[in-house]
């Protein structure tokens, strides 16, 4: 019996070798695991470091963005006041331009009443024209007259002078 249970505990040893044996090929294939899971470990960081400068390098391009914001908001206030500037020109030119047009209207009045005024003047200058062709016409009938009466008037003289002749 005595045998049968160093059999059996010989059978147990093995069977315990054996399970040792592939428990150690588990952790060895583990150690191995856990040395590549290392390296990517490793690899990640040296990863985690690139992005960490990439981070910074973004954080000082959003700073420097952010000065061009900045500064574009001053450029912006800078064209608001001019555009302000530019509302109050417009409001001159719009006033200039109302007192212009006031002064068009007046202008047109102006010029309509000297429209009439020529009208009535050329009216008139006709009338004097008919009137200085009316008095031309009684002028030359006078000339006319005046000699015939000269022609008459001679041939009196000439019968004057023959009857104080005959005398």
């Amino acid at each position: 019996m005595e045998e049968k249970i160093l059999q059996a505990i010989e059978g147990l040893k093995n069977d315990m070798d054996h399970k040792f044996d592939k428990l150690s090929e588990k952790v060895d294939n583990q150690g191995s695991q856990i040395d590549k899971l290392s390296e990517k470990v490793d690899n990640q960081g040296s990863q985690i470091d690139k992005l960490s400068e990439k981070v910074d390098n973004q954080g000082s391009q959003i700073d420097k963005l952010s000065e061009k914001v900045d500064n574009q908001g001053s450029q912006i206030d800078k064209l608001s006041e001019k555009v302000d500037n530019q509302g109050s020109q417009i409001d001159k030119l719009s006033e200039k331009v109302d007192h212009q047009g006031s002064q068009i209207k007046e202008n047109t009045q102006i010029l309509k009443a000297l429209e009439h005024l020529a009208q009535v003047n050329k009216a008139e200058h006709d009338k004097m024209s008919f009137n200085i062709a009316e008095i031309s016409g009684e002028i030359k009938a006078i000339r006319k007259d005046l000699s015939n009466v000269e022609i008459i008037t001679a041939s009196n003289w000439g019968d004057l002078a023959k009857l104080k002749s005959v005398k």
